[in-house]
C-alpha cells in the first residue's frame, strides 16, 4: 500500500522509517496503525534485512493519539472501541515481533501511545531532553492498550506511579526505569543511533533473531524451569552454520562472513 503517514528509507540491511506527521506531533489515528501494521508485515517478511531505526518527523518522536481521531473515536460504541484497540494493539505486537533489531530514534518528546512504541523497540535512544509521560487519566482514559508492552519494560511499581498521576518525567528517569537504554546529548543523537547499528551489524543476523526469539518465549520461566528451553537453543545455534562460522571466525582471528 502507497505510505501517507510514513516515510521509508533503505541502507543495504537498514531501514529508516520515520513516522511523518509533523504538523500534528506524529500522532496517531487509524492511517497511521494501519501503514504501521502493513509495514511491521512485510519487513518481517524480508530476510535481508536486519536493522530498523524508527524516528519521528519535526520537533518530536510521537505525541501518542490524534486529537481529531478520538475525537471521532467518541462517537463509536462498545464494538467499535474494541475493534480501534485491537487494531492499535496488533500493531504494537506486529513491531514488537519483528525478527529484525528495531533502534528507536528518541528526541523531543514521547507522550502516551508514543511511549508505546518507544516500548517495543529493542534498543531506545533519547536525546537528553526528551520529555515522556502518559497523560491519558488527565482526559479521562487509561493507557490500556500500550500497557502491557510499558509495563514489560518499567515494571508495575513506576507504571503504578505514572499511569495514575501522568507526571512528565525525563530521559534520565525512563533510562533509569529501563524504557530507554541510552540517554545522549541532542547535538550526539544520530552519531549514537550509527554506533548502535555498527554494533548490531557485527552480530550475527540469525543469532539476532534467536535471541529475541529466546526473551520472548522466557518469559513466565523461572531459571529452575528454563534449562529445557535454553538447551535447546543453544544446541541450535551452536550446530548452525552462523554459529560455527562464528566460533572458526574467532579461532581464527578473521571476520565472520555477516560483517559488513
Amino acid at each position: 500500500m502507497p505510505y501517507e503517514c510514513l516515510q521509508v528509507r533503505r541502507a543495504g540491511p537498514i531501514e529508516y522509517l520515520t513516522l511523518n506527521r509533523p504538523d500534528v506531533r506524529n500522532a496517531f489515528n487509524d492511517r497511521v496503525i494501519e501503514e504501521f501494521t502493513d509495514w511491521a508485515a512485510r519487513t518481517a517478511a524480508d530476510a535481508t534485512l536486519r536493522i530498523v531505526v524508527l524516528q519521528g518527523a519535526g520537533r518530536v518522536f510521537s505525541a501518542g493519539g490524534d486529537l481529531a481521531w478520538m475525537a471521532r473515536g467518541a462517537m463509536l460504541d462498545g464494538a467499535g472501541i474494541r475493534t480501534e484497540a485491537g487494531a492499535l494493539h496488533a500493531m504494537l505486537l506486529a513491531i514488537d515481533r519483528l525478527p529484525q533489531a528495531v533502534i528507536g530514534r528518541i528526541h523531543g518528546a514521547a507522550i502516551a501511545g508514543g511511549v508505546g512504541l518507544v516500548a517495543v523497540c529493542d534498543v531506545a535512544i533519547a536525546a537528553e531532553d526528551t520529555q515522556f509521560g502518559f497523560s491519558e487519566v488527565t482526559l479521562g482514559i487509561v493507557p490500556a492498550i500500550i500497557s502491557p508492552f510499558v509495563v514489560a519494560k518499567i515494571g508495575t511499581s513506576a507504571a503504578r506511579e505514572l499511569f495514575l498521576t501522568a507526571a512528565r518525567f525525563t530521559a534520565l528517569r525512563a533510562r533509569e526505569l529501563g524504557l530507554v537504554h541510552r540517554v545522549v546529548p541532542s547535538i550526539g543523537l544520530d552519531a549514537a543511533v550509527d554506533g548502535c547499528v555498527a554494533e548490531l551489524l557485527s552480530a550475527a543476523p540469525g543469532a539476532v533473531i534467536a535471541a529475541k526469539e529466546l526473551l520472548r518465549e522466557l518469559s513466565g520461566h523461572r531459571p529452575d524451569t528454563a534449562i529445557d528451553l535454553t538447551a535447546e537453543v543453544i544446541a541450535e545455534r551452536r550446530l548452525s552454520v552462523e554459529g560455527r562460522a562464528g566460533v572458526q571466525s574467532f579461532l581464527s582471528k578473521t571476520a565472520p562472513p555477516w560483517t559488513i
